[in-house]
């Protein structure tokens, strides 16, 4: 891409994030749910301290910060460079959110002011396109934390009045859960090709895998109620040691936004709360959740290797952020397309069962001091590279809240065991 091309793209990307807050209020903007959450007013302020400090710094000149204490106030970096989130983010009532708005219109005139003045610069480029690829990727926790706000208030409140017509119950019959079989043997995975990449993606290389199968869909709230009714959560022979822990201390006895009353059980959705819908994929399962269920199910999670084998033989299609839906979608058949595995792509992000470590011949990006930037390109991945290497699993296929644009079938999402604010979902596997 030439630098014009550059921002054109990421003018497309920054549109997009206003779009995504216009449906809030000031104050919506300003609140942190959970100590690993942020507000949306943090997201913003992140996502234009980004291109200031590891482009606009080293690339504009003269530079000039937009305020010097947003380099520090927006970082994602403590004090000895490691990332991490702060839970007092939500008491920076101040600056107001306008005058955020003010700092990304003021980055945005100078990054597009640094890419006309110049011509080519490879580094820039690599920067510029990583800065686009980590606001697609917040754009999906602003939805994600702007939920577990909402989900707070005993208002039930909407993120975006009078669209309820999208979530209207399906009526449709629920597709029966079929299951795939795969040989195995060698396989590749691993990203491959000169697009955009993060690290942990890589190297593409040869794996062994024992013949498998892959159900046909995600399991749905329905297939998940049936776990719940038949005493799942009190079952301890299911659950993981550090998953039972986990239970007792939250007290969980069903998925994060399910809400049971009178009138049955209700998902807190981002158009408020609504009648569970049996048929939806269920989401915003822990990994012990996700775990417990297959076991139930006399089968297991998938490999992240099994997984990418199937999906690189697919088209990157499904529910995704862009139809504005913010929720899964039933499981449809195609009568024109031979039987498939479907929802491998957005609905729900797949808790696989592989750790997420490093591929075999991985390397962190090693700086050449004698190449200028260097350093400040290995800073900027050092979000995405081995020193998060620990204790997570990963997950696959993006969600309901992500970007189609981010995904990709080598992409690694990765996240640890009890989490459940995020759009998480399970697909089952066995051995064949």
């Amino acid at each position: 891409m030439n630098h014009s091309s550059l921002f054109s793209r990421y003018s497309k990307i920054r549109n997009r994030t206003l779009t995504l807050i216009q449906p809030l209020c000031n104050e919506d903007c300003c609140v942190q749910s959970l100590p690993e959450t942020s507000p949306v007013k943090w997201h913003l302020g992140h996502i234009a301290w980004f291109f200031e400090n590891f482009i606009l710094q080293h690339y504009e000149k003269p530079f000039k910060p937009f305020h010097e204490i947003f380099s520090s106030m927006f970082s994602s970096y403590n004090a000895i460079c490691q990332t991490k989130p702060d839970p007092k983010r939500g008491l920076f009532t101040r600056p107001p959110l306008t005058e955020i708005l003010h700092y990304c219109d003021n980055v945005n005139e100078r990054l597009n002011r640094t890419l006309t003045q110049i011509e080519e610069d490879e580094m820039l480029s690599m920067l510029t396109i990583l800065g686009m690829n980590h606001e697609l990727q917040h754009q999906e926790l602003i939805l994600t934390d702007i939920k577990c706000l909402l989900s707070q208030n005993p208002l039930n409140p909407s993120y975006q009045d009078g669209k309820s017509g999208q979530y209207e119950i399906s009526s449709e019959g629920l597709l029966p859960l079929e299951w795939h079989r795969f040989e195995g043997g060698i396989v590749e995975i691993g990203h491959q090709g000169n697009s955009f990449s993060y690290d942990n993606e890589s190297p593409r290389h040869k794996q062994y895998l024992q013949p498998y199968q892959l159900a046909s869909r995600l399991i749905t709230n329905g297939e998940y109620l049936q776990f719940i009714e038949t005493g799942g959560y009190e079952n301890t022979r299911l659950w993981l040691s550090d998953g039972m822990d986990w239970l007792k201390a939250h007290q969980r006895t069903h998925p994060f936004y399910w809400r049971e009353n009178k009138d049955g059980w209700k998902e807190f959705t981002l158009n408020g709360l609504l009648p569970l819908d049996l048929n939806l994929p269920v989401v915003h399962l822990s990994f012990f959740e996700a775990d417990a269920f297959a076991r139930w199910s006399d089968a297991r999670l998938p490999t992240e290797a099994e997984w990418e084998n199937v999906a690189s033989r697919q088209n990157i299609e499904g529910c995704f952020a862009e139809n504005n839906r913010f929720h899964c979608m039933p499981a449809t058949k195609d009568d024109s397309v031979p039987a498939r595995i479907l929802q491998l792509f957005g609905d729900a992000w797949e808790w696989t069962q592989s750790s997420y470590s490093a591929y075999p011949g991985y390397c962190p990006f090693q700086p050449d001091p004698d190449k200028p930037m260097s350093q400040v390109w290995d800073h900027a991945v050092g979000e995405y590279n081995s020193r998060s290497m620990v204790n997570k699993y990963v997950l696959r296929g993006g969600s309901c809240l992500s970007s189609q644009e981010w995904i990709r079938p080598s992409f690694r999402n990765f996240l640890p065991a009890e989490t459940c604010i995020h759009a998480t979902g399970l697909r089952l596997a066995r051995d064949s």
